[in-house]
């Protein structure tokens, strides 16, 4: 097998990794590329190939983690990992454990770790690598590493979110949830939504949203059910996609482009949480992108009543 193949068989792997530490598709694409430079440029051969490549995109990862995290805590607003369709790497031996660690819940609880317990978490727990690779791949000691990996179980155990395990079961409550958004049916929406259901959304300062999380079945249904009429008066469709292995929606423009996604946490046959994520930023790699403020003047001039001229 050619240096090139190993790596491309590989890739899957590198991204599951870098996605999981960074939170961002676009910043996980960067660090596998860079680390295909890395043994593009290098001759060396190592033992293992897998162990190698994967401390390369770790190392890289934690590094880009440590500037993020600053640029993260002057973000305007919530701050949501990009959206990801499909997890390029699979492995039927540790699917719970890579099922579980992509959800954004799963995610946002990761932003609560260091750097290093987050990498080490990642390593360990989701991808199943022994002590000796993370050592190498973080750059400490094995003990060290074990130190971190009972810190961040720890934390992670503390708020690990839960969900609906029945797949079928929670496809078929979110179809449930879009037709009723669609219809803008207010009791339909409320009877799918948990008492303490909460809404929130990523905009980043770069897209119109609500100002503040909307909390309570009667807020979001409410919310939800006047919000889905102006959809239809500017041609926006909602596309029902499982993302981050949660089940969700795109909202696309007349013209297919991306204007946001929505994503589902549902648990005891009720939706816990609403995400939407908004900023123009974190939708690219998922097609062209709309006009999200466009949108929003079309709108408000289409809920504008229409007056006659007087004689």
């Amino acid at each position: 097998m050619t240096r090139t193949e190993e790596f491309e068989e590989l890739r899957p792997l590198l991204f599951a990794i870098a996605y999981r530490i960074l939170g961002s598709v676009s910043e996980a694409e960067d660090a596998v590329q860079e680390t295909w430079l890395r043994w593009a440029g290098t001759s060396t051969r190592p033992t293992s190939t897998r162990a190698y490549l994967s401390a390369v995109v770790t190392r890289l990862s934690v590094d880009v983690l440590r500037s993020a995290r600053v640029r993260r805590e002057e973000y305007v607003g919530p701050w949501f990992p990009e959206p990801l369709l499909t997890d390029p790497y699979e492995d039927p031996e540790r699917a719970a454990e890579l099922s579980d660690s992509l959800s954004m819940a799963a995610l946002l609880l990761l932003e609560r770790l260091s750097p290093l317990e987050r990498a080490v978490f990642v390593l360990r727990e989701v991808f199943g690598f022994g002590f000796t690779e993370i050592a190498s791949a973080v750059g400490r000691s094995e003990s060290a590493c074990r130190q971190l990996a009972v810190r961040a179980r720890r934390h992670m155990d503390a708020g690990r979110p839960r969900f609906e395990t029945d797949r079928k079961e929670r496809d078929e409550l979110a179809e449930r949830f879009f037709d009723a958004f669609r219809e803008g049916d207010v009791e339909g929406l409320r009877e799918l939504l948990a008492a303490d259901v909460q809404m929130v959304g990523d905009g980043g300062g770069k897209a119109p949203q609500l100002a503040n999380a909307v909390i309570g079945p009667r807020n979001v249904a409410r919310v939800l059910a006047e919000f889905a009429p102006l959809l239809g008066k500017v041609g926006i469709v909602v596309e029902l996609q499982q993302l981050n292995g949660q089940p969700g929606g795109i909202f696309r423009d007349r013209d297919g482009k991306v204007v946001s996604t929505m994503v589902l946490d549902i648990l005891g046959g009720r939706i816990q949480t609403i995400r939407s994520v908004i900023n123009p930023d974190k939708l690219g790699h998922m097609g062209p992108v709309a006009d999200a403020w466009a949108l929003k003047r079309e709108a408000n001039e289409a809920r504008r009543p229409t007056t006659g001229h007087k004689g």
